[in-house]
């Protein structure tokens, strides 16, 4: 028989496989160029992402992409970088002042492939005129723990770079230019994820002034100058080096809700997609998930148990205490968690698909009935973890941390609630 954890990872396993870009990159190759083909890109899974284009290409390639330390994946004719996510690195700053001189050297008769995923902001880290990599790293920590969205997050980050918001397409004209996309951000906007370098953007410099005074938080002197200079805004729709210029959408949120709720049918349960862009603080949009898991274990609404939820997106965490250790989905499943409290019937996962939960080594955590009583034999306070945004240790302590190490995908938050 299979328990309710085994599901719950077999759902899991689905979501991610659904959501490996390796598997669709053959299937949508360009045309070739009379020129060269030059494959750059940044991001979690750009990595993989390069390997999967080089080992179905047929013809010279050359190129550079950068990914997060530990998700390399190693490729004969195109050189893999490693850099910091998510707080940028001189290791980011170089490749990305490497890849703009790439691109620059491209002809009309060549072709740029680009691979961009979820962690691209932080890993093409190029300051703005008059920033330093100092000033960006001041600022992507202020961002982090402000509570801001992925799309405000990166609304500013690209207002502060040289390479994002466009200004990488722009480097590569008259080069044709083809982007592959693995998207981490709802609604799957390309001018979103990681910061769109190759695509245009509407957004102004004073919207990302508004989300900074919105979140309250300090800038250097050279950033707010920067913001307010009109000469420095992103590339936008309808500039002449977008002309050409083709996007490959590969994985999406969807698609792995879609694939898990494929599985749950075949291990006998009634799937229920909740959102694919499902946004807000973790701890509360755990108790919303938890009023729903409790609609339907008592009045069988939105469906009949056996039924498992599944939802994705990215949630926030406004951090409020300091020396706190764990990303969003382990704070997700710490609130579930206190809220299901030892009923049985109720099992959970939460992960980020990258394999990296926030900066710990955990993809998530997995919880079942059994969670809330380890607890309290193990003398774990699970409330004072959570006011102290420290659901890392709290799960460690419980031994239900879920580590999968890195799947080098990312299409951002998975989270699955069995009700039995």
């Amino acid at each position: 028989m299979t328990t309710s954890r085994e599901k719950l990872l077999l759902l899991m396993d689905a979501a991610l496989k659904a959501a490996d870009p390796a598997i669709q990159i053959p299937r949508n190759l360009p045309a070739k160029p009379k020129g060269k083909t030059i494959v750059i890109g940044a991001g979690k899974a750009s990595a993989n992402m390069a390997h999967a284009f080089e080992q179905a290409w047929e013809g010279e390639i050359s190129g550079l992409v950068v990914t997060r330390y530990g998700h390399a994946v190693a490729c004969d004719k195109i050189e893999i970088v490693e850099a910091s996510h998510p707080v940028p690195d001189a290791a980011g700053q170089k490749a990305a002042e490497r890849i703009l001189e790439i691109v620059t050297s491209a002809g009309p008769d060549d072709l740029v492939v680009c691979m961009i995923s979820g962690g691209g902001s932080a890993l093409l880290a190029l300051p703005g005129p008059g920033l330093t990599l100092g000033d960006k790293q001041t600022i992507n920590k202020a961002l982090l723990h402000s509570g801001a969205t992925i799309s405000e997050m990166n609304c500013v980050r690209k207002h502060l770079s040289a390479i994002k918001g466009g200004r990488l397409a722009l480097a590569s004209a008259p080069a044709r230019m083809v982007t592959y996309l693995v998207s981490d951000v709802p609604g799957d906007d390309p001018a979103i994820i990681a910061s769109g370098p190759t695509v245009s953007d509407p957004t102004t410099g004073q919207d990302a002034l508004d989300i900074i005074r919105r979140y309250r938080i300090e800038l250097p002197p050279a950033a707010s100058e920067l913001l307010s200079n009109p000469a420095h805004e992103t590339i936008k729709p309808g500039d002449p080096c977008f002309a050409g210029h083709e996007t490959v959408m590969l994985s999406r949120p969807q698609d792995s809700l879609e694939a898990a709720a494929k599985t749950a049918r075949e291990l006998g349960l009634n799937p229920v997609i909740l959102g694919d862009a499902i946004e807000g603080e973790s701890r509360e949009v755990a108790i919303v998930h938890a009023g729903i898991a409790q609609q339907v274990a008592h009045h069988g609404q939105p469906a009949p148990k056996p039924c498992v939820l599944l939802s994705g997106g990215e949630t926030t965490v406004t951090v409020r205490a300091k020396g706190g250790r764990g990303g969003r989905n382990s704070e997700f499943l710490l609130s579930l968690l206190i809220q299901f409290r030892d009923q049985s019937g109720f099992s959970a996962l939460a992960i980020d698909t990258d394999g990296i939960d926030g900066s710990e080594d955990n993809a998530g955590a997995i919880i079942d009935p059994t969670s809330w009583g380890k607890a309290i034999a193990a003398g774990v306070d699970l409330r004072e973890f959570l006011a102290h945004n420290d659901a890392y240790s709290a799960f460690a302590k419980i031994d239900d941390l879920l580590i999968t190490g890195p799947t080098l995908t990312n299409v951002n938050d998975f989270r699955a609630i069995l009700i039995e």
